[in-house]
């Protein structure tokens, strides 16, 4: 049956093709392409005799999908008509790991963002230095949204020179981009069998190694029905998939697994007895998953003493330490603001999962990768700091000022919002006890995960809910008086230290033009909310005007500022090295003692393990003396690979270090918050 409504869709697809490649394809407005196509070689001038890469770089317009070699219960895979120069040969396409897209209750196998094909040109032997060879190819592919599809052609060419093979490392840098989305060889043979309308798959896997949201997609139809559901279970180092069968199975099947983050392995399955897996809830850990729940309250506990975190935490507990305020109103901010902070972290997870399950290697913090995130929560903090200083007061027109009045007001809609913004805010912090919580969120289904996620936010809630719901606990606030302005001014300096540490981040991730521009946003924020501030203080209408406009100017930048290509990491350690796993494999190859640390701009918690542990000299001089090899993973730009490593060891984000002993089988994974005299003891150990 699948197989006939396989045909039949592909037939129906085909005739609608035929008549969109017909002159009344005219109904696509502007008659553009809807796939921006690029090739690219990744050597302009290849040896005589050797092998070149040619990558077809894709990037469909938003709510555009284009589609991979098998595209499922509907669409068309694209072809090639080469010309080429004589004795210059051509490679068959290779395809990325793909998404998946359930429409109308048809699987398609797809790319609905950019993604590069792959082939590979041979290059007879025995040409002269220089001579030209012209290529060209016609690429034929079907472009879908999820209501019109739309057949397109393009005509590409690129010219290649007989020389040296050499490749100019910024080409390099793109292609080891692109080909880190194509599926891995497994290097083993897996198995599958049909039965009783069934499919099941057995692929040797190793336990350790992480598998999310697993998903196999056949190279070909006839064997697997695409859009039933299939089920993951583990056994030991096999993942077994179980579907529903579409066919009666018989030659060997090619194909694709997903395990998460955009990786994926090619395999072969051959016919075999493969045993069906437990129920698919059997597989959960419960004790694992309440662990990582503990773990999350534990972790929201702690970053309130952030010192993005803190001073939000401190203003709220003064509203309540304010006189007049009753046992109902307390407690309706109490709930407000756990609220806030609760649907936040929720909404942050949602996100993570929902990038993830697209094939992004996204970690806890993802935003922060993104210099518009910066620069947005660059002018959040700034306004925070200046409203703590007393420039303003916090104020908004009509509607808004009533539903949201200010967090230093009272108000359960200024609570929720002051919530929300901590757990924003608190979004670039990480520490103990979090990183395994969240690592095991994103092996787990996504309800239990969810409620990882929202653990931490009621951990980060729950100073603030205490003294909401416990009189004693407020009634040993101090009394309200002159020092709750005082300690409100004091407050701004760690605010203006975190917009300080967010502009830093800015200028690494935008460069010195992206600097300048956040800190030119920011001195505007400034002046308009200096200027509410002055009519504020002559009580005139409709003070919030100078800030609002200020306001929409400073998010224009938001717009205009873009990340810089990626540099080579500082080194930040004596010795240190950029981390490879080619490096690594190297050094324990050696026998040498391995300290490998992995950070990022944005994240405060590996800043302060760095200044004040990593980088210190005692450290430095303990590491010479052991002749320990440092190595760093910077994840400040989301490089995949390293997310990927990450992921490996059970760790959504950074902080994460390792340190290898020589002899020892695995690394061991240290605390997170880290000590001169931890990482001194280390080499003697």
């Amino acid at each position: 049956m699948g197989g006939m409504r396989f045909s039949f869709v592909t037939f129906l697809c085909a005739f609608v093709t035929l008549v969109l490649a017909s002159p009344a394809a005219a109904q696509v407005p502007g008659n553009t392409r809807h796939i921006a196509i690029e090739l690219i070689a990744e050597t302009d001038t290849p040896a005589a005799g050797s092998e070149v890469a040619l990558a077809f770089a894709s990037v469909p317009e938003p709510g555009w999908h284009g589609y991979w070699k098998n595209p499922g219960d509907a669409g068309i895979e694209t072809t090639l008509d080469w010309t080429l120069p004589q004795g210059v040969t051509a490679g068959p396409l290779d395809y990325p790991v793909p998404q998946r897209l359930l429409i109308a209750g048809l699987m398609n196998y797809v790319y609905e963002g950019p993604f590069a094909q792959f082939a590979t040109l041979k290059i007879p032997a025995g040409l002269a230095p220089g001579t030209r060879l012209p290529v060209r190819v016609k690429s034929d592919y079907l472009v879908c949204t999820d209501e019109i599809c739309v057949p397109e052609s393009a005509q590409l060419e690129t010219v290649l020179t007989i020389g040296d093979g050499a490749i100019a490392p910024a080409r390099r840098a793109r292609f080891d981009r692109w080909r880190a989305a194509l599926p891995k060889p497994l290097g083993s043979e897996a198995t599958y069998q049909v039965a009783e309308g069934g499919f099941r798959l057995a692929v040797p896997f190793p336990a350790e190694a992480a598998a999310i949201d697993a998903y196999f997609f056949p190279a070909s139809a006839g064997t697997v029905n695409f859009a039933a559901p299939q089920a993951v279970t583990r056994s030991g180092d096999l993942l077994l998939i179980e579907t529903a069968a579409s066919g009666a199975g018989g030659p060997p099947i090619d194909g694709v697994l997903s395990v998460g983050g955009g990786r994926g392995l090619s395999l072969r399955a051959v016919p075999g007895i493969v045993a069906a897996g437990p129920e698919h809830a059997a597989e959960i850990d419960w004790a694992s998953a309440l662990l990582a729940l503990g773990g999350a309250l534990l972790g929201g506990l702690i970053l309130n003493i952030m010192p993005c975190v803190f001073p939000i935490l401190s203003l709220k507990a003064l509203s309540l330490a304010r006189g007049g305020i009753d046992e109902d109103t307390a407690r309706g901010e109490a709930r407000a603001y756990t609220a806030g902070v609760i649907l936040t972290c929720v909404a942050l997870g949602a996100v993570l999962l929902a990038l993830r399950a697209a094939g992004a290697s996204a970690g806890w913090a993802f935003q922060l990768q993104d210099p518009r995130a910066i620069l947005i929560l660059l002018l959040l903090t700034t306004a925070i700091a200046f409203n703590l200083a007393g420039l303003f007061e916090l104020s908004a027109p009509g509607a808004i000022n009533r539903a949201a009045a200010s967090g230093s007001r009272g108000g359960t809609g200024g609570a929720f919002a002051t919530g929300a913004l901590a757990a924003f805010i608190a979004t670039p912090c990480t520490g103990p006890f979090m990183g395994v919580a969240l690592g095991a969120a994103l092996v787990l289904p996504w309800p239990l995960a969810l409620g990882i996620f929202a653990g931490l936010g009621l951990g980060l809630a729950l100073p603030f809910l205490l003294l909401g719901y416990v009189p004693a606990l407020r009634r040993r606030l101090p009394r309200p008086g002159a020092w709750m302005d005082r300690f409100r001014k004091a407050l701004s300096v760690p605010m203006f230290l975190t917009a300080l540490a967010l502009a830093w981040v800015l200028g690494r991730q935008a460069g010195v033009d992206g600097m300048t521009l956040g800190l030119g946003a920011a001195l505007i924020v400034a002046v308009g909310l200096w200027w509410m501030g002055r009519r504020q203080a002559r009580g005139a209408q409709r003070a919030w005007v100078p800030s609002a406009a200020a306001a929409l100017l400073a998010l224009g930048a938001v717009m205009l500022v873009e990340r810089e290509p990626a540099a080579a990491a500082p080194m930040l350690a004596a010795n240190a090295q950029p981390f490879t796993q080619a490096k690594l494999d190297q050094l324990r190859g050696e026998g040498r003692p391995i300290f490998a640390y992995f950070t990022a701009d944005w994240c405060i918690t590996c800043k302060v393990n760095e200044k004040s542990a990593i980088e210190t000299a005692d450290v430095a001089k303990a590491f010479a003396d052991g002749e320990v090899q440092v190595l760093v993973g910077d994840w400040t730009d989301g490089d995949p690979a390293l997310g990927r490593f990450i992921e490996q060891h059970n760790r959504a984000g950074v902080p994460l270090y390792l340190w290898y002993e020589p002899g020892e089988p695995g690394p061991r994974i240290l605390p997170q918050l880290l000590t001169k005299a931890m990482l001194t003891d280390l080499p003697g150990r």
